[in-house]
C-alpha cells in the first residue's frame, strides 16, 4: 500500500471511531458529566476515545509506543475539548449557536486526529 493510501485509511479509521464513540456509544450520563471537571463519567467518555485511538493505530500496524502516546494525547485533548464545549457552548439545540458550537467541537476533535497522523508521518 502506498503512503497516501495508508494515511487516508488511518484517518478513516479514526473518524469512524470518533463517530461511534461520540454518537452511538455515548450515554446521557456521560453527556451530563462532561462539563464538570474531574467527574468519572466525563473522564470515561474521553478514555474510550483514547483507547479507541490506540486500537485504531495498532490495527493499522503503527508501533505500540506511538499508538499508546497517541491514545493518551487523544484522551487528554478530547476531555478538555468536551469540557470547554459543555461550559462555554450553547446547549439549546433549537438555536444556530448550538450547531455552531457542536461543529466547532467536532472540528477540534478532527484536528486532533490530523495532528496525530502528522506526528506519525
Amino acid at each position: 500500500m502506498d503512503y497516501s493510501s495508508a494515511i487516508f485509511i488511518l484517518l478513516g479509521l479514526l473518524f469512524i471511531k470518533h463517530w461511534y464513540i461520540d454518537f452511538v456509544d455515548q450515554t446521557q450520563e456521560e453527556v451530563d458529566n462532561k462539563g464538570q471537571y474531574g467527574r468519572w463519567l466525563g473522564i470515561k467518555h474521553s478514555l474510550k476515545h483514547g483507547i479507541g485511538t490506540l486500537l485504531m493505530l495498532a490495527t493499522a500496524d503503527v508501533v505500540l509506543w506511538f499508538s499508546i502516546t497517541a491514545g493518551i494525547i487523544d484522551f487528554i485533548l478530547h476531555y478538555h475539548i468536551d469540557w470547554a464545549k459543555m461550559n462555554w457552548g450553547n446547549r439549546d439545540i433549537t438555536t444556530p449557536a448550538f450547531w455552531n458550537h457542536l461543529g466547532l467541537d467536532q472540528m477540534a476533535h478532527y484536528f486532533t486526529y490530523l495532528f496525530i497522523v502528522w506526528m506519525l508521518t
